[in-house]
């Protein structure tokens, strides 16, 4: 199952250069929100980087960090040639806590 999520203007508001949180720290809690809730399910193949950067409208350096720190959370697995996997789903408050 592949995860493609064709973001809104709404959700490209979400990454805001001028808080005082990293940005792939803004992408990594979006994307662990989105995982949280659902909307990403475990077993969920995300897209690809060059299309997550696109989507959120940063580098593609600032993509491979946010996932790596949800790999760190361990939220996210990366299979080579496979893609980036969903392992789990975080309890809600996690996602909102960070």
């Amino acid at each position: 199952m592949l995860y493609v999520d064709r973001m809104d203007e709404a959700k490209r508001a979400l990454v805001d250069p001028s808080k005082p949180v990293y940005v792939y720290m803004q992408v990594a809690d979006h994307i662990a929100e989105e995982i949280a809730t659902g909307r990403i399910p475990k077993g969920a193949r995300l897209t690809g980087e060059r299309e997550m950067a696109a989507e959120y409208r940063v580098a593609i350096g600032t993509i491979r960090r946010a996932v790596q720190e949800l790999r760190d959370r361990g939220l996210l697995v990366t299979l080579p040639a496979k893609g980036t996997f969903v392992t789990q789903q975080p309890p809600v408050n996690d996602a909102t806590e960070v």
